[in-house]
């Protein structure tokens, strides 16, 4: 279901916090992007910035869920390996 570009959730999980925040920074630089394009004339994929607004909110969510201990990043889950 996922494209090449898009990213699973379940493959965002696996990254670290840092990694995310990376993930989002680029993402929204895409949008930016995609945007000025659209607004020259220039955008060829209209479906690429529906995509890349969705890859957004999937970070975000993970993000969301890690707020609130809902999943456990893999930092977390090393931390609590060598303390057991």
């Amino acid at each position: 279901m996922a494209k090449a570009g898009a990213a699973a959730a379940s493959e965002l999980r696996e990254l670290t916090a840092e990694e995310l925040v990376l993930r989002l920074k680029e993402a929204k630089e895409e949008l930016f992007n995609l945007r000025f394009q659209m607004a020259t004339g220039q955008l060829d994929n209209n479906r690429r910035l529906r995509a890349v607004r969705s890859d957004i909110a999937r970070i975000y969510t993970v993000m969301r869920e890690r707020e609130l201990g809902l999943s456990v990043s893999p930092d977390d889950a090393e931390n609590e390996e060598g303390a057991a």
